[in-house]
């Protein structure tokens, strides 16, 4: 089987290189740039294309991908709203992804911010390389004793979960379908969650439903000074709103490893550009507010299970027994 990735990275190609020796069938071709109706083309002599989740694998892609002959596309990651998934079904093209390749790393990442905004780490770092010493402005709160409020508790969240629970946080949480196994967890509303938490933290995907979950009217319902952090989806916030939340001094953080305008700006370096809208910016302006480029997932050990994961899904689809729970429908 040919594979041809789209959007390659440094890491993407060591670590898929590591493994590679262990699966002969496959052959991989790497390209820097990414998938498009019109670099699409560029795949007519693969058996399957590799993307990721900052891809945009809409209705003219897919199609495109179709006529160039291509009938698996391997999502080196858990999420896949960026795919028609509609047009794929329709050309009976496959759609595999990665479910569950290191829950811990997004959940320790989603705590790093969390302990960053608290403590003022950012802030602290740049005054003492300007040999300032001073301790103002960098009061934050013992998580040990406080609420910690899970939104999602599929595995990522559930890792959130237990991460809160080993510093001492009380850990309460809202999932339409409750974890049996975090017996330790109180499941409550989602207006209770967040009126009661002092950390937020969204694990849920993206669907109709929790589309701009965090708006003006859900942060009225959190508590003053409450911490906020997004390792899920940008979309699961509305950046006006939460713009507006933090101008009326509701958070004393903000922790964003995802944000709605990361299409453009994810994994890319653009040191030297003026951003194309001001959300990005206006976001970036605030004290309190730390934004990293999605970059949750990126440590040795997932980006080592993401890439046996896709390579397994690869296998599996070639032997004509695609792993049923990877596929994407």
């Amino acid at each position: 089987m040919k594979i041809l990735f789209y959007d390659t990275k440094p890491y993407d190609s060591e670590s898929f290189d590591a493994i590679l020796p262990s699966y002969p069938d496959i052959t991989i071709d790497y390209l820097k740039t990414d998938i498009s109706p019109r670099t699409a083309s560029l795949a007519r002599e693969s058996d399957a294309v590799c993307l990721f989740v900052a891809s945009d694998v809409g209705e003219k892609t897919v199609r495109a991908l179709n006529d160039a002959g291509v009938k698996l596309i391997l999502m080196r990651c858990a999420g896949y709203n960026n795919v028609d998934l509609k047009t794929a079904d329709e050309l009976g093209i496959t759609v595999m992804r990665v479910p569950g390749y290191s829950p811990e790393a997004i959940a320790e990442h989603a705590l790093a911010l969390a302990f960053a905004v608290n403590r003022h780490i950012h802030k602290a770092y740049i005054k003492v390389r300007e040999n300032n010493f001073s301790l103002m402005g960098l009061t934050g709160i013992n998580f040990h004793g406080k609420t910690a409020g899970i939104i999602g508790t599929g595995k990522i969240g559930s890792a959130m979960v237990r991460c809160c629970r080993g510093i001492g946080m009380k850990v309460i949480a809202f999932d339409k379908y409750p974890n049996k196994s975090l017996d330790f967890v109180e499941y409550k509303t989602l207006d209770e969650v967040l009126s009661q938490s002092d950390l937020i933290s969204l694990h849920c995907p993206l669907t109709e439903e929790t589309y701009h979950m965090i708006n003006i009217d859900t942060i009225e319902k959190m508590k003053d000074g409450v911490i906020l952090v997004n390792t899920s989806r940008g979309a699961l916030i509305s950046t006006d709103d939460l713009i507006k939340g933090n101008r009326m001094h509701k958070f004393a953080g903000i922790g964003l490893d995802v944000y709605e305008e990361e299409q453009k700006n994810v994994f890319e370096n653009r040191e030297d550009d003026i951003l194309e809208t001001s959300v990005t910016s206006r976001l970036l302006s605030f004290p309190n507010v730390i934004v990293t480029s999605h970059q949750g997932f990126l440590t040795k050990e997932a980006l080592e299970a993401i890439s046996t994961i896709t390579l397994d899904n690869a296998m599996s689809f070639a032997n004509g027994n695609p792993i049923t729970e990877n596929i994407v429908k």
